[in-house]
């Protein structure tokens, strides 16, 4: 039994210290950028290839993330609906306020406000993989330029307020028309720095902007977006 227990033993420490090999080998420390003029300007230069001021300006855009989270983001009245398996949530995203259905049941007191914060939490991850090149500039972010590997400049955004996970930080690396490759995270639901995600297969909604559909994360996971559309109409509901 006390050989068993030690062979367990050895077989636990080896796993620690290969997992924590991994960990140094995997690991990026997070860069520390320079703010100023050229941080900006790479900013504004996703902007306009992106067609910012069309993003703007579309009144509603709909989508499907990992083919069960449907979303229909009323963004002229600040609000959105996502609905999940038999669970429809409405959202106001400035009162943080809503309504909910489980199976077409409205649901109240606690387990209503559970599932308005529920779904938020997944509107705030599941929208930024659509929209983040368009928040660059938010209200309390904080830009830099950092030197990448290769020699080019990354442009690093770190989010030090809004959302559920403040002080993420990304590093994007774009390519010389100002269109986004990929980014690097360091962020606090992954314990490993600088994980890096791609940026592709962009489509132009009908408002003419420009939003990213397939992300390759850490070059093995696939986060893809699927019944893209938007518009300047009602969002309708």
């Amino acid at each position: 039994m006390k050989k068993t227990l030690k062979v367990i033993a050895y077989l636990l420490l080896g796993l620690l210290v290969g997992l924590f090999v991994l960990y140094l080998a995997l690991h990026k420390k997070e860069p520390q950028g320079v703010a100023g003029a050229e941080a900006e300007q790479l900013s504004q230069q996703v902007y306009t290839q992106l067609n910012k001021p069309a993003w703007d300006s579309t009144a509603w855009v709909k989508w499907t993330f990992r083919g069960d989270h449907h979303y229909r983001w009323d963004k002229r009245n600040n609000r959105v609906k996502l609905t999940h398996g038999d669970r429809e949530v409405v959202v106001d995203l400035g009162s943080l306020q809503g309504v909910a259905k489980e199976a077409g049941v409205p649901l109240r007191g606690t387990a209503a406000a559970q599932a308005i914060k529920e779904a938020y939490a997944k509107f705030c991850n599941d929208s930024f993989w659509l929209v983040a090149p368009y928040k660059l500039t938010d209200e309390g972010t904080q830009r830099s330029v950092v030197s990448l590997p290769d020699g080019s400049k990354g442009l690093k955004v770190t989010y030090a307020g809004g959302g559920v996970t403040p002080g993420d930080s990304y590093v994007w690396i774009i390519n010389e028309e100002g269109l986004p490759l990929a980014f690097q995270m360091w962020v606090s639901i992954l314990p490993l720095g600088g994980v890096e995600a791609s940026w592709e297969k962009w489509v132009d909604l009908p408002t003419g902007a420009r939003l990213s559909t397939f992300h390759l994360i850490g070059g093995a996971y696939e986060s893809v977006i699927t019944g893209l559309d938007g518009g300047m109409g009602d969002a309708g509901f």
